[in-house]
């Protein structure tokens, strides 16, 4: 392992463990943001802010080139309630770092600090911008960015990001081409019935036995639509109804969720659904709706890029610490904003086994401090190995 010499380190640690005391929901991360802004002034950098609210961008240029770059890191927390009990456990009730956020934050600056104060010795060429993005848990802020115009103020060839990864030992890092993380997209399904006495279910027609068979069909959607290479997943994840012991309602409604790599599989999953939308409602006389709601599109890795982080992370930790063939995850990512305009490559860090709790979203969840060299090393050595 070839991580740089960093003096600083147990400041950042400072910074990062005082971002999880204080999180911030989306759009509303005006703490993070002034921390955030403050400390790229501090090391001399250019800063902008107001993009997508309280996103903040650093601006660090050498040389003449007009090839630049952009490093992300997400800001916000998730509204959960820790259970924590170390000193720097959440003061904000009902918010929480449980993602690594706070981590992502700090060794962005870190990044940053380091390449102003080696600005001399590094070997590049060109113009990082370190974009530091609001509301990634759920709002989008990345699309907002992007949106309000941070690839034309802010031109870049391409555009990488990182996320710390419970389960991948410290000291080892995943990157691999092509999708990585999954689109997301949640789904709303109404059930009307008619209600009537429960002692009397012969005058209604009973909604919760329509949406109950409906549930068990809809479990067969990925398994017997979505080709067997292909992966797809289809999840309900609530279900309301009724509020009485003996009355059947009039009305249900069923939410869950889809995650597919591709536009195909996800056009393919939601016409299954509506088909049996269509059948259990004709086959119960029921009225059945259903509304899709799409979030994330999947994150989906560049070849070229991914091929330069491969080789930044195999000399750095070593060749046979990088995970080159790891299984992409479920999880949904708003970084798919940015590489659907731009190429790039978003790899997973090794956060450490994962045990107690200390699982992403999870309220035992902390970043592991231990990787912030690792972090930092990495993106000074790809900004060198890019431009």
């Amino acid at each position: 392992m070839t991580t740089l010499n960093i003096p600083f380190l147990f400041e950042l640690a400072v910074i990062r463990r005082d971002l999880h005391a204080h999180p911030e929901l989306a759009f509303n991360e005006l703490r993070t943001s002034e921390l955030v802004a403050r400390e790229l002034t501090r090391y001399g950098l250019e800063v902008d802010c107001g993009l997508a609210s309280t996103g903040v961008i650093g601006i660090l240029r050498k040389g003449n080139s007009p090839r630049a770059i952009g490093l992300r890191a997400d800001m916000d927390a998730l509204p959960l309630h820790e259970k924590n009990d170390f000193p720097h456990r959440s003061r904000n009730e009902g918010r929480m770092h449980a993602c690594g956020h706070d981590g992502h934050t700090t060794i962005l600056l870190g990044a940053a600090r380091y390449m102003a104060e080696h600005r001399d010795d590094l070997d590049f060429d060109g113009t990082v911008y370190f974009i530091f993005q609001p509301a990634e848990e759920s709002e989008g802020g990345a699309e907002v960015m992007i949106a309000e115009g941070l690839f034309e103020k802010f031109p870049m060839d391409a555009v990488f990001g990182l996320h710390n990864w419970p389960g991948i030992p410290v000291g080892e890092m995943a990157v691999m081409p092509g999708p990585v993380m999954a689109g997301t997209c949640t789904f709303e399904i109404s059930v009307r019935g008619q209600g009537c006495h429960a002692a009397m279910p012969h005058q209604g027609v009973d909604t919760l036995v329509a949406s109950s068979h409906l549930m068990l069909a809809l479990q067969t959607v990925v398994a017997r639509n979505v080709h067997p290479c292909e992966s797809a997943v289809l999840s309900i994840t609530q279900m309301h109804a009724g509020e009485a012991w003996n009355v059947i309602p009039d009305d249900a409604v069923l939410r869950g969720t889809i995650r597919s790599f591709n536009v195909e599989t996800q056009n393919l999953v939601e016409r299954a659904i509506e088909r049996l939308c269509h059948g259990i409602a004709s086959a119960f006389g029921a009225q059945i709706a259903v509304q899709f709601d799409h979030r994330y599109p999947p994150t989906v890795n560049s070849a070229a890029e991914t091929e330069v982080c491969r080789r930044v992370a195999s000399e750095l930790l070593g060749a046979d610490q990088v995970r080159e063939k790891e299984l992409p995850s479920m999880g949904a990512e708003d970084f798919a904003y940015m590489l659907h305009k731009k190429p790039g490559c978003y790899v997973w860090l090794g956060n450490g086994p994962g045990t107690g709790g200390c699982t992403l979203h999870n309220p035992h969840y902390d970043f592991n401090d231990k990787i912030l060299p690792l972090g930092v090393s990495y993106w000074v050595r790809l900004v060198e190995a890019v431009l």
